[in-house]
């Protein structure tokens, strides 16, 4: 009884072991990446309650089970550094690169499918943003693409009439905002633009930045990646304290969600 009574404590043992092994795994853990190096694990922001996400979509789970959300931070590798340098980052940008984080994110994308991009972000906001990106992921919003934001350049007209109807959700890009020449708070890495096309950007007199954003001025209408007010997207970024541009009162930036309300 004495040899069965410790083989059983120690099979207990491994056991307890085994299980706390697999419950410590979290959504971060998995291989390197490509231009990532010291890897973060995620936690919820301080304070967050599980009720800022809500609204589960009706899509079906797969044949293996729902997917589940994969998501980090991580610094700044040097060939993410390469990358950002002349592209994103230029001498004379109020953030240091070293004080930017990579925060990569699994989304459900427009086909209905599971993808994972990078934003790139300020470390004050990284964790936060995390949390929001988990959040939209268990709700099923709808992101086509998330991509590093591409290098600034003057709008043309051919651009204005370009019916290409990519939409890229980006985060930081050290630039002008949108018809001025103060720095756009994506230049100080908590800023983050979702859906452009879907959410534009409407001056005061109604126009937009490209000919076929013009139908989505009309928030009534409910189209793939549209953000509205107090959906699951403003509430949890409201939860982290950032602010929607769709909020605005001059003019509404639909696509925009930042620090300081800017």
């Amino acid at each position: 009884m004495k040899r069965f009574a410790a083989a059983s404590i120690g099979l207990s043992l491994v056991l307890a072991a085994a299980c706390s092994q697999t419950s410590a795994r979290g959504p971060t853990e998995r291989s390197a990446e490509p231009f990532i190096e010291e890897r973060a694990s995620e936690s919820p922001a301080p304070g967050m309650s599980d009720d800022a996400g809500g609204e589960e979509a009706s899509d079906p789970a797969t044949e293996q089970g729902p997917p589940r959300f994969e998501g980090g931070v991580f610094r700044i590798g040097p060939t993410l550094r390469d990358v950002l340098i002349g592209r994103n980052w230029t001498r004379g940008c109020p953030v240091a690169i070293d004080d930017l984080r990579v925060v990569r994110v699994s989304y459900w994308n427009y086909r209905g499918g599971v993808g994972s991009g990078p934003l790139v972000l300020h470390e004050r906001v990284a964790r936060d943003v995390l949390w929001v990106f988990h959040r939209l992921f268990r709700a099923r919003f709808r992101i086509q693409d998330i991509e590093l934001a591409a290098k600034d350049r003057p709008i043309t007209r051919e651009d204005y009439w370009n019916k290409n109807r990519r939409s890229v959700t980006a985060s930081f890009n050290c630039r002008p905002a949108t018809d001025s020449t103060s720095l756009s708070q994506h230049s100080y890495g908590w800023a983050i633009d979702i859906n452009p096309l879907q959410n534009p950007y409407v001056r005061s007199d109604g126009s937009t930045l490209r000919h076929i954003a013009q139908p989505f001025k009309d928030r009534s209408m409910q189209r793939m990646g549209m953000i509205h007010d107090g959906d699951v997207v403003v509430r949890s970024f409201a939860a982290i304290g950032w602010e929607w541009g769709g909020h605005w009162h001059t003019l509404k930036d639909y696509m925009h969600f930042s620090l300081t309300g800017r």
